[in-house]
């Protein structure tokens, strides 16, 4: 059972921002974010601004791994973030911002929170690195969450999200949405964000934000689609495939309240993986029943070549 953590006590507005990002040019991404986060505050007064997955560097190994210096955000406060954190004070907006950040030496894939005032608040590390990025990045060590008025707000990046384990955990620290900030691609990765999300929003009764790319960044032919969930899993609001675009959504605290009265599986959550778990062996046919089986597959043309394959898996 989770303890809840004090109920919003009113609705917030949030923005999924997509757009392609210039290749390792972060004060160009910075000013593209900056005038988002203006957009956003002047057209639809919206508080939190979630951004694509490394979007501040793009997401391009080879040039973050040849000048890390140059090419990533520096951890703790980099000057060329300035327009950013300028907009974001100008406007009271809170901006949730992909980057790949380098610290003492070692680079990681983070969500970098710039508060409404205008300053650095706090950094996310992503957990679940995917196969591509092992060899570069550090994977974080700690889970990450924010507040802002009153809303409990869980942070991912991408391959976070295909993991049910990190939005349950969001739920468990008493968070009422799951912001995360993706890369993913056409084809694969759009089926993939359309089965996480609704589900990570109905499992755990919070709303799901994903901002995503649209272009093409690191060799990566992306699907753009951000989009936001309610916590009955149902798509709130949803941009196109190709555009530079901000999506809005009011997350509204009745909405949640109610879905939670009638879906209760975070009251009646016991961890599965903390109790024993029995195993029963059945036995193995004997020759005579495994040759009938065996002839029944090749009689009705069931053998090893009618099996269809599925599609290749990737990002």
């Amino acid at each position: 059972m989770v303890d809840p953590a004090p109920w919003p006590s009113r609705p917030l507005r949030v923005a999924a921002a997509q757009a392609c990002p210039a290749p390792g040019d972060v004060i160009v991404n910075a000013t593209t974010a900056a005038a988002m986060v203006r957009q956003a505050a002047a057209q639809a007064c919206v508080r939190v601004v979630v951004f694509p997955e490394k979007f501040l560097t793009g997401y391009e190994p080879e040039l973050i791994r040849a000048d890390p210096v140059r090419r990533a955000v520096q951890a703790g406060g980099d000057a060329r973030l300035s327009p950013l954190m300028a907009a974001c004070r100008d406007t009271g907006t809170v901006a949730i911002v992909g980057a790949a950040v380098h610290e003492v030496g070692k680079l990681y894939v983070s969500a970098v929170v710039i508060d409404s005032d205008g300053t650095w608040a706090a950094r996310y590390d992503k957990q679940m690195l995917f196969r591509a990025e092992r060899d570069l990045y550090r994977p974080g060590r700690a889970g990450g969450s924010v507040e802002v008025d009153g809303w409990r707000l869980g942070l991912g990046i991408c391959y976070d999200s295909g993991f049910p384990e990190h939005a349950r955990a969001a739920a468990l620290d008493g968070c009422h949405a799951y912001l995360v900030g993706g890369l993913f691609s056409v084809g694969n990765g759009y089926h993939e964000s359309r089965m996480w999300f609704p589900a990570r929003a109905f499992d755990n009764t919070i709303y799901t934000v994903l901002a995503n790319h649209v272009g093409t960044t690191g060799g990566w032919n992306t699907c753009g689609s951000s989009a936001i969930w309610d916590p009955t899993g149902r798509l709130a609001a949803e941009a196109g495939s190709t555009e530079q675009e901000l999506v809005v959504a009011e997350l509204d605290p009745e909405r949640l309240r109610c879905a939670r009265e009638v879906h209760t599986v975070l009251t009646d959550f016991r961890d599965p993986a903390t109790e024993p778990r029995d195993t029963t062996r059945c036995s193995p046919p004997g020759s005579q029943e495994l040759t009938r089986i065996r002839q029944e597959f090749d009689e009705h043309g069931m053998g090893r070549s009618q099996v269809a394959s599925g599609p290749a898996l990737g990002r």
